[in-house]
């Protein structure tokens, strides 16, 4: 087991609290991050902003995380403990529902899709969980451990690219004071029509012209999603 600086947040948490108990816990820190970045977004989320939130020395919250980094890995840590999946879900279903929550749960909390790459891969309790239960329902399919991990990457992958793009997007139309997807596509149409006047693109004019689905994210996600579910299903013969 490490010790000192080696620990890391995780273990660090797992041991017994110094007596008597502090007022101060890591999931009042938690509570309050997510809430500031809820609100404000990921970059208004600082440990003196943190303290002053909860009404303790800018020092206090040290006790508990050493840094912005750790702060990171426990807020992902908090808001995932509300992804939960059904018992008895075949593997499909499982990595299906799984892609929805993770969807529900990134557009609940905006700023996921904005963490660092250190914080974006963190193993945190609650993250691990889920991976353990989707890995679960791919055991006994008859795939060795490297193909039911790229399944379950693949389909993670798919869901962290679409909340990347509707991200991207949601922002764009914010700081443009602009009110949906009509106005947007209003806002980058003469760059969109120079493009298309150069004759390069026919099929995506036809796509301008003729799709109705354009601001339906929920159906371009089902849709996506169900392509990719095929694909393992038939890549894996399930």
């Amino acid at each position: 087991m490490a010790t000192g600086e080696n620990a890391s947040l995780w273990e660090r948490l797992e041991r017994p609290a110094p007596a008597p108990r502090q007022a101060l816990s890591p999931q009042r820190i938690a509570t309050a991050a997510v809430a500031i970045a809820d609100a404000e977004g990921l970059e208004a989320v600082t440990m003196r902003r943190l303290a002053a939130e909860l009404s303790v020395a800018p020092m206090a919250p040290y006790r508990h995380v050493s840094g912005k980094d750790d702060l990171l890995e426990l807020m992902v840590d908090h808001v995932y403990t509300g992804l939960t999946l059904p018992e008895g879900l075949d593997w499909r279903d499982n990595l299906r529902t799984l892609a929805m929550r993770t969807r529900e749960l990134m557009l609940g909390h905006r700023w996921l899709a904005q963490l660092p790459p250190q914080a974006r891969l963190s193993l945190t309790p609650q993250r691990m969980a889920v991976a353990e239960q989707a890995l679960t329902a791919l055991d006994g399919l008859g795939l060795d451990a490297d193909a039911m991990m790229s399944a379950f990457r693949t389909v993670d992958a798919y869901v962290h690219g679409c909340m990347n793009y509707e991200s991207a997007v949601s922002t764009l139309i914010t700081e443009q004071n602009l009110s949906d997807g009509d106005e947007l596509r209003d806002t980058l149409a003469p760059v969109m029509m120079w493009h298309m006047r150069t004759g390069r693109y026919p099929t995506f004019q036809r796509y301008l012209h003729t799709a109705t689905r354009k601001d339906d994210a929920q159906w371009q996600f089902d849709f996506g999603l169900d392509c990719v579910l095929d694909g393992i299903a038939t890549r894996l013969g399930l």
